[in-house]
């Protein structure tokens, strides 16, 4: 079991001009690998706005992942990856060079995305497309890796060679 937190970043989100689609996708997914939504909220396209909810979210401690939905593009509002940056003690990069090598595959556009993924204290924050099929395909992507992610900054982790589900022999260590 872990819980999560869902910032959805959009500007007509926040006004309440549109429905947000992308954060009860990323709820449904994360519930069914066992986690539990603790935090959601909409916030505009503002760097300030996005850096205090995701600090105060993951200095509570009362959360083991965060992902945002949107925000990522290159679109002169989108912020939501300097937001990240600016307060994420620890960087995981092979999460999003994950998901941007894997959705290149499907769209050429798939490498414009700028999400970044961090640790603050002993919470994971990954950035996320804004559109519902684009979440659902990233998460397909690093889904598997985040059980074990989150093990580990709880500090309930095995030996990573030990497991089956995580180690495959033919591929090397991957840990």
């Amino acid at each position: 079991m872990f819980n999560i937190g869902v910032l959805t970043v959009s500007d007509k989100g926040a006004r309440g001009e549109r429905t947000d689609e992308s954060g009860p996708a990323i709820r449904e997914i994360l519930e069914s690998i066992g986690g539990k939504m603790i935090e959601y909220a909409v916030v505009p396209d503002e760097r300030i706005i996005i850096s205090a909810t995701l600090s105060r979210w993951a200095d509570t401690g009362n959360l083991d992942i965060i992902l945002t939905s949107g925000g990522t593009g290159l679109s002169p509002r989108d912020f939501t990856p300097e937001a990240t940056l600016f307060i994420v003690d620890r960087l995981v990069p092979g999460l999003p060079e994950a998901i941007r090598a894997e959705s290149f595959k499907k769209s050429p556009a798939g490498i414009l995305s700028r999400g970044v993924a961090g640790i603050r204290k002993s919470c994971l924050i990954i950035n996320l497309p804004g559109s519902v099929k684009a979440v659902r395909e990233c998460l397909d992507i690093i889904l598997p890796a985040l059980p074990h992610a989150l093990e580990v900054l709880k500090g309930d982790a095995t030996e990573c060679a030990t497991r089956p589900d995580i180690h495959n022999l033919n591929k090397g260590d991957g840990c």
